[in-house]
């Protein structure tokens, strides 16, 4: 999938289209979401200050000795949010391959705010628990928090484009993400100065699990691949200006495989491709409110079809996948 074949949708463009023309720009998302479900969105609106804030300071913070970095580490195995070091996780574990832990580091934040009307228990301890901040780098916590509503917003744009993709009203999402349980994830990949172990990656094949991911990779950056109907592994190319999306496991449940939760990694390149370089990238998980119901939609059944999975709750799907990958 060379760069200039990766779908670009201009996101823009569609908010700012008539009806008809939103209808045919949805079809193009319909038919991309349908083969492989990862598209670069153009024309976002994010403004760039607040992307190099939120990548700057994860730099720096990567940049920390690892006694720094452990000050914010999460407390216990299975918390979901703060410091994640080295080789703790190992994503291909949540489709129950048993895989070497991820080559990978990360700091994890949740949801900005707690609703005042919520009190499930494992909602609270889960997916609304304390984020570990850190002490430093000076600005850190804000340029996060920036970037995190930053996402939260174009995630709900995005859904509403879904929405009409899949010829719903185009506030048909809303009832399910006015509260969602998102999160926000700085990836580093450090440099590898030793051999991986056989079968370890920067990133174990693995699914997403919500409804969809907006991904910024590091410019010029190689190693993220996604698998394609033919059973290829394929490279996903850094788009300039663009954030990448793909979609996640609820989003192919509500439309019973439709869209294509598609399985992807991030792997040790070779050398000569500086694979062997330290990389970075942030990735946006966004996830319905804690007790939506994902049912399949009527619309993506054909007549006498009956939907290949049963309803799950979005909360608890989530947390039984995370706890999955933690060592």
């Amino acid at each position: 999938m060379a760069g200039e074949q990766f779908p670009v949708f201009d996101l823009g463009k569609f908010e700012q289209a008539d009806a008809a023309e939103r209808e045919r720009l949805g079809a193009e998302v319909d038919a991309i979401c349908r083969s492989t479900g990862f598209l670069a969105i153009a024309n976002h609106g994010v403004p760039q200050a607040v992307i190099d804030g939120v990548w700057n300071k994860a730099h720096d913070f990567f940049d920390l000795a690892p006694e720094e970095k452990q000050r914010a580490r999460a407390p216990y195995k299975g918390y979901p949010y703060g410091y994640l070091g080295p080789e703790l996780e190992a994503l291909a574990k949540s489709r129950d391959v048993d895989s070497p832990p991820d080559l990978k580091e990360s700091f994890n934040g949740g949801p900005l705010f707690t609703p005042a009307w919520l009190t499930d228990k494992d909602a609270l301890a889960f997916c609304y628990a304390p984020t570990i901040w850190p002490q430093g780098p000076e600005g850190f916590v804000y340029a996060w928090k920036a970037y995190y509503a930053a996402m939260e917003d174009l995630a709900a744009r995005i859904m509403r484009l879904f929405a009409v993709a899949l010829k719903l009203p185009e506030d048909y999402f809303e009832r399910f993400i006015d509260a969602p349980i998102s999160a926000l994830r700085a990836l580093n990949y450090p440099e590898q100065t030793v051999p991986p172990k056989p079968g370890q990656l920067r990133a174990g094949a693995h699914t997403d699990y919500g409804s969809l991911t907006i991904l910024l990779p590091q410019e010029g950056s190689k190693g993220l691949e996604l698998i394609t109907p033919d059973g290829n592994w394929t490279p996903v190319p850094p788009v300039p200006g663009a954030f990448v999306i793909n979609i996640g496991d609820l989003m192919a449940l509500w439309t019973n495989d439709r869209w294509v939760s598609t399985m992807h990694r991030v792997v040790n390149p070779s050398p000569e491709d500086g694979g062997m370089d330290r990389r970075q990238s942030l990735a946006f998980f966004h996830q319905p409110n804690w007790d939506a119901e994902i049912v399949c939609l009527e619309q993506c059944l054909a007549p006498g079809e009956e939907p290949k999975y049963q309803p799950v709750r979005s909360g608890p799907y989530l947390m039984g996948k995370f706890q999955s990958t933690t060592r």
